[in-house]
Order: structure tokens, then sequence, then C-alpha cells
């Protein structure tokens, strides 16, 4: 581990989970800092930053849920939940809150360290997005300034409806977007509960820019909670 290792902030309060998180972190390079409250992991958040933020939703003080909603009133860190709650229902309250990610517990140290790849990897993107209206995944390259689309040498057209969706999706390429995200930002906030919307358009889209619809190599689903980009 090196000064510049990417500082991950755990908060957790079961002991074994944050010692297990710990090794993990330290064995793949990382900079772990621990927080056992959601009070205490506010304060670190503030005070880091870190670069990435892994958090347990049953906290002694203060729901998860909170938290997050805390955090993103002033941050964009990635967060990532660690809960033993499994429900499609409270996974989709953690990514509608604001969390990037969510791994249910038990969980594998393998599977948590690629989750944080693929936030801090979708953190820089997002960050560099200033520097670069241009977004290019395989043979899928958009130019958001020109509104311009295609899929190796093939131009693709798309409606408005159907851009706008695709570029919410390429601001969190990487990330599992929810239904009730998506259809307010593309379609506004007097429409979170028209999930044939999304059905017909990404229908769409797809048609337009996968190869073959059934296996689909760039916009896939997370059944029951929402779309996802993928960005590598």
């Amino acid at each position: 581990m090196t000064a510049s290792a990417p500082v991950i902030l755990v908060i957790e309060d079961e002991a074994p989970i944050r010692r297990f998180v710990r090794i993990s972190l330290e064995a793949d390079g990382y900079h772990p800092i621990e927080a056992t409250t959601g009070q205490q992991g506010l304060r670190e958040a503030e005070s880091l930053p870190p670069d990435a933020v892994i958090l347990d939703l049953g906290l002694p003080d203060v729901d998860g849920l909170d938290v997050i909603r805390r955090l993103r009133s002033w941050s964009q860190v990635p967060i990532i939940v660690l809960s033993a709650r499994g429900r499609e229902t409270d996974k989709i309250a953690a990514l509608d809150a604001g969390a990037d990610d969510y791994l249910t517990k038990p969980f594998g140290a393998g599977e948590l360290l690629a989750r944080i790849r693929v936030a801090l990897r979708h953190r820089r993107q997002t960050s560099d997005a200033a520097d670069s209206a241009v977004f290019q995944v395989g043979e899928l390259k958009v130019d958001q300034s020109r509104h311009e689309v295609s899929v190796g040498d093939r131009e693709v057209h798309l409606t408005p409806t159907e851009f706008r969706l695709l570029a919410v999706l390429i601001r969190n390429a990487g990330k599992v977007v929810t239904h009730r995200q998506l259809l307010k930002e593309v379609w506004g906030p007097d429409s979170v509960q028209e999930y044939q919307y999304l059905r017909v358009y990404m229908g769409q889209l797809r048609r337009k820019l996968e190869t073959d619809t059934t296996r689909p190599r760039y916009l896939l689903t997370e059944a029951g909670i929402g779309y996802r980009l993928v960005d590598e």
C-alpha cells in the first residue's frame, strides 16, 4: 500500500465483517478507514474525503439510507452498500437514495473488490466528462455534444427521447440505474410509475445498438431493479 493508495471508508458496526473487509482491501492495495456508526462515518467522509464508501445499512445510530442521502447532499463519492437486507425493494430503495451498488451479505472478497473497481472507474469517467463529450465502449461510440451515435462503421439515428435515455445511462456507465431514476430524468417526476415507457424505449435502443437483442452487449437488465450500461 502506497501513500497514493485509494482511500476506502468502511462504515460497518459488525467487527468480523469490518475486519474481513479491511484485510481484503489492504491485500488489494487500498487504504481502508473504519467507522462503526453512521455519524462517525459522515464525519470521516467530510474530513478525508474518501475515494469510495462501503456502507452497512443496519447501523446502530442512523439508518444507512439516511447516511446515503446525507452523503449525496454534498458529495458524489461512490457508495457500495453491504447489507443483510436482500429483498429487491431494499436494493431499489438504496439505489434510489443514491448508492452506486449493492452487495447482499454474505459476500466474497473477489466480488467486493470487483464492485470497488467498477465504482472507482465510473468516478474517473464522470470526472473526465468535462474533458471529453465522447463516450465509447466496444464498437459503440456516442458524441454527446453532436448527438451522433455509431456502432462500428454504422451510423445510428436515435429519436430525442432515445438519446436522452442513452445519455442518462452514459452518465452512470457501469452503474445500475433504477427504473424510477430513469423515468424521472427522462420523462419527469410525474412519470416514475410508467414502467412501460422504459420497456418500449429500451427495446428500441437495443434493436438499434445491439447485434443480438437476446444477448445484449451494452444495455444490460438488472432484473426488477433497472438497467446498466457497460463501460468496458
